[in-house]
């Protein structure tokens, strides 16, 4: 042979026994263990599982014990260790299935060989060998065990050496005088394993399913939250672009109110007023990006079909309109204004009429027949607003809002630094609280104050 024969056939060789270590290797790794793999916990019948599993082991125990006693000819010391050690296999599979599964096979190739002895002295004619009826149904309990637990490829492992050792003790050992078990063994394993790792892989689709619920629950109720964020931003920018002009008009017409003004101020004048203009601009930026093509949840259409988000934001003083409109749909609304009327601020007026309107609408699609009280109470520092609905007098047609009710009445409360409740009210009615402060605290953007005690499905997830 050559020398490139040679180093060909030592690299072949190399090659085989690479192969052949990783492969014992790998199967070292899934089987030679004693890690714990404990059934999952059950709500309703925790311990059914394990209290059927144990009556198995009991039968298998005093079944085998019977069976090798009987028929088998073995010794009642012997027979008792074998069949305690096939149903210790069954209870120890509830948590260590793979042990569980060594143990099980050991029992079975020292219960065949000594059941072999027996037959070629003749003291055990046409026993069932190398399986027993109870080492059969055992060894089916760990492997149905090991297949729920384990990944597919250990039980594909451990059924291929459970087929190997019994085709070693029935094939190539052999015995006389018995009845064959071992084809209808390895076929009833096969289909335990096949089984359990049907149901193994049910059950983590299932739990893949709910975490994608979650996530999607999740997603939606952050995306629901940028759509409310990016509605009260359109609406607010009538207000901050009103005062920006305010103030560039202001200082380009203060230098004409003085006689001879310095130079300084008319310099200070004409950069407030050059700030104002950026910052007007940089807002008509941020409105193209934030307005949508086609118009938001509660945003009505113009006449050409494009949103009316150049009309005049709703104040307080169109209360009245809104509370005749829901009149006109059928209930019956109380307004009631305590304390000393006064102007506020526009963000403050915007998001109280927001408010009464969104809590209106939820009287309307959740509560039919209610009876609806709107209270607006002025306090020195700032305003408080309660919409409180009675009892329905019917079940609630199923909701097709976008479900941004009390998020965004959330929002909004939070934008100005209030504080918020919407809970449940006497018989079955439902209460909505909100106050707002007309000089919002250092803290207040970002700082979300209110709060929800609630689970009621009006106007989305609370």
């Amino acid at each position: 042979m050559s020398r490139l024969g040679r180093v060909t056939d030592t690299g072949v060789g190399r090659a085989h026994r690479a192969r052949v270590g990783g492969w014992l290797r790998v199967l070292r790794e899934d089987l030679w263990t004693f890690r714990a793999d404990p059934l999952p916990p059950s709500v309703w019948l925790r311990w059914f599982p394990h209290g059927s599993l144990c009556l198995v082991a009991f039968g298998v125990t005093f079944g085998a014990v019977a069976q090798l006693v009987d028929n088998g000819g073995v010794g009642p010391q012997i027979a008792f260790l074998l069949g305690l050690a096939q149903g210790g296999a069954v209870v120890l599979a509830l948590w260590r299935p793979v042990p569980a599964w060594w143990l099980s096979t050991a029992t079975m190739v020292g219960g065949a060989l000594e059941v072999r002895r027996q037959l070629l002295a003749g003291g055990a004619h046409d026993f069932t060998w190398p399986w027993t009826s109870a080492g059969i149904i055992g060894h089916m309990a760990v492997l149905l065990l090991l297949a729920l637990r384990v990944r597919t490829r250990v039980s594909a492992e451990a059924l291929a050496l459970t087929v190997l050792l019994t085709y070693v003790v029935q094939g190539l050992l052999g015995a006389a005088g018995y009845q064959p078990t071992g084809v209808l063994a390895v076929t009833l394993f096969a289909v335990v394993v096949v089984v359990g790792t049907a149901l193994r892989g049910r059950r983590e689709a299932r739990a893949e399913l709910v975490e994608q619920t979650t996530l999607t629950a999740e997603e939606r109720t952050r995306r629901t939250l940028l759509e409310e964020r990016s509605r009260i931003a359109r609406e607010l920018h009538d207000v901050v672009a009103h005062h920006m002009s305010v103030i560039s008009i202001q200082a380009q017409v203060a230098p004409h109110l003085v006689e001879n003004p310095p130079d300084e101020l008319k310099e200070n004048l004409a950069g407030i007023r050059q700030n104002a203009l950026e910052a007007l601009t940089e807002l008509r930026r941020v409105l193209g990006v934030l307005r949508s093509e086609h118009p938001g949840p509660g945003e009505p259409a113009g006449p050409d079909g494009d949103t009316a988000g150049h009309a005049p934001q709703p104040t307080l003083d169109r209360l009245d309109a809104l509370v005749e409109n829901t009149r006109a749909a059928g209930r019956e609304v109380i307004t009631e204004i305590n304390g000393e009327r006064r102007p506020l601020p526009p963000g403050v007026e915007l998001s109280a009429y927001r408010i009464v309107q969104e809590a209106l609408s939820n009287v309307l699609r959740h509560a039919p027949g209610a009876r609806a009280t709107v209270r607006l109470t002025y306090q020195p520092d700032g305003l408080e607003v309660e919409v409180v609905n009675g009892r329905p007098t019917g079940p609630a047609p199923p909701s097709t809002g976008a479900g941004h009710g009390l998020l965004g009445m959330r929002e909004r409360v939070a934008m100005l630094g209030g504080t918020m409740t919407a809970h449940p009210w006497h018989w079955d009615g439902f209460k909505v609280t909100a106050f707002l402060p007309d000089t919002p605290p250092a803290d207040a953007p970002g700082t979300a104050r209110s709060t929800d005690r609630t689970t009621d499905p009006r106007g989305g997830t609370p």
